[in-house]
């Protein structure tokens, strides 16, 4: 048996330790770096809106044009996940 060290997707720490488990029964990591915004992760998102990938592809969906509904039908999200995306950097943005 062959073990991989799990990294914190966020600030590629691997001091990670494990966190519960999810009512699916998926494993839930929590990053031990102070530093990191993140809390907690998952390996595997059952939801692919919690991706930062997808989180990326929505704000640069939005800055060319698409609107929500197009947004969500494309990368296969809810148009709540495209709206509470899209206030969340806003809100970021400000802050900064």
């Amino acid at each position: 048996m062959m073990f991989a060290p799990v990294g914190c997707p966020t600030c590629q720490s691997t001091d990670v330790g494990k966190y519960g488990k999810t009512p699916d029964g998926k494993q839930r990591f929590q990053c031990r770096n102070l530093a990191c915004q993140r809390q907690t992760f998952l390996l595997e998102y059952t939801n692919k809106g919690f991706l930062q990938e997808v989180k990326t592809q929505i704000v640069d969906m939005a800055l060319n044009g698409s609107g929500i509904r197009d947004t969500a039908r494309v990368l296969k999200v809810s148009p709540t996940t495209v709206i509470n995306t899209l206030k969340k950097r806003t809100r970021a943005a400000i802050r900064e």
